[in-house]
C-alpha cells in the first residue's frame, strides 16, 4: 500500500536572516546631516559671527586708534583692577575648592549634603542678588556699615567688595571639578599611603594631588574665566567709579553707553583674546581630564 508523505511540520525551516541589533544613536544620514547642519548654523550665528564682529568693529579705525583705547588711563586702570580681582579670588577658591572635596571625598560628617548644597549656591542665585547681599551686609546702612566707617575701612564701591563678589560667583568651580573624581578614585591609595607610615601632608602630596592635578588645572582655569568676566555682581558692588572701581566688562559698558563704539570694541577684544586663551587651554586640560577619568574607571573595574 503507498502511503502519501505528510511535510514534517516539525522539520527544521531554514533560518531567516536575523536583522542586526539597532544602535541607539543610530539615524538615517540626512537626519544627521539636518542635525550637525543646525549646530553648525546655530554656532556660526550665535558665537563666530559676533566673535568676528568684535575684533572687526576693534581695528576698523585703526591700529592707532585701538591702541590709545587700551593704553588709556581708565582702560588701564579697569584691565588692572580685573587681573587683581582674579589673581585674588582664583587662590581662595583654590584652596576652598580642594579642602572642600577633601573633605566631601575623603570623610562622612554630619552636614555632608548641605555643604554640598551650598557650593551650588552660587549656580543657583543670581549674581545681581549676591552684589546685593554684601550691599546689605557691608554698606553704609548695611549690618557691619557703622562699624566699618568708625574704622575708616570701605569694602562697598571698592576693591575689597569687588573681591567679594567674585570670590562668590567663582568658588564652586574647583571644588565641582574635583568632587566627582575624588570619590571615583576612592580612600585605597590614601589608606596604603598610611598603613606605610605617611602623614596628612605627605598623603595630600604624594598622593591625592598627582591623582586630581589635571581636575585642579581645569578647574581653576573655568575660575579664572568667570573671574575676569564677571559683570552682575560686580556691578552692584563697585559703584562704577571710573579709574577706581570699573572692572574690563563695566567699562566696556560705560564706554559704548557713551557712544566710544571704538573703544570699547577694543576693550572688548582684549577681553574676548582673554576668553580664547582660556578656551584654549581648557580644550587641552580637558582631554587630560578625560584620560584621567578614563583610567580611574579602569582601574575601578
Amino acid at each position: 500500500m503507498n502511503t502519501i508523505a505528510l511535510p514534517n511540520d516539525t522539520a527544521a525551516a531554514p533560518a531567516l536572516p536575523r536583522a542586526a541589533p539597532r544602535s541607539a544613536t543610530s539615524e538615517a544620514p540626512w537626519v544627521r546631516r539636518l542635525l550637525i547642519g543646525v549646530a553648525l548654523v546655530f554656532l556660526t550665528l550665535f558665537l563666530f559671527v559676533p566673535l568676528v564682529a568684535v575684533f572687526f568693529e576693534a581695528f576698523k579705525k585703526g591700529w592707532d586708534v585701538y591702541l590709545a583705547a587700551i593704553i588709556e588711563p581708565d582702560a588701564r586702570s579697569a584691565i588692572l583692577l580685573t587681573l587683581t580681582a582674579a589673581a585674588i579670588s582664583v587662590p581662595l577658591n583654590l584652596l576652598f575648592g580642594i579642602s572642600a572635596a577633601w573633605a566631601i571625598a575623603k570623610f562622612d560628617f554630619r552636614g555632608k549634603s548641605l555643604l554640598l548644597t551650598l557650593i551650588d549656591l552660587p549656580f543657583s542665585v543670581s549674581p545681581v542678588i549676591a552684589g546685593l547681599i554684601y550691599v546689605l551686609v557691608f554698606g553704609l546702612q548695611g549690618w557691619f556699615g557703622g562699624w566699618l566707617q568708625e574704622h575708616e575701612l570701605k569694602v562697598i564701591f571698592a576693591v575689597p567688595g569687588i573681591v567679594l563678589a567674585t570670590v562668590f560667583v567663582t568658588f564652586p568651580f574647583v571644588a565641582r571639578e574635583l568632587i566627582p573624581l575624588m570619590q571615583a578614585q576612592g580612600q585605597e591609595q590614601e589608606e596604603a599611603a598610611r598603613v606605610l607610615g605617611a602623614n596628612g601632608w605627605q598623603m595630600f602630596w604624594r598622593v591625592t594631588l598627582p591623582n586630581v592635578k589635571w581636575a585642579l588645572l581645569y578647574g581653576v582655569i573655568l575660575c579664572n574665566a568667570r573671574a575676569m568676566g564677571e559683570f552682575g555682581a560686580v556691578s552692584v558692588v563697585s559703584g562704577h567709579i571710573r579709574g577706581q572701581t570699573n572692572t574690563m566688562p563695566l567699562h566696556i559698558e560705560i564706554l559704548y553707553n557713551e557712544y566710544q563704539f571704538a573703544a570699547a570694541f577694543a576693550v572688548a577684544s582684549l577681553l574676548a583674546l582673554l576668553a580664547l586663551v582660556t578656551l584654549g587651554l581648557k580644550y587641552v586640560v580637558e582631554q587630560r581630564v578625560k584620560g584621567q577619568k578614563r583610567a580611574v574607571g579602569d582601574r575601578s573595574e
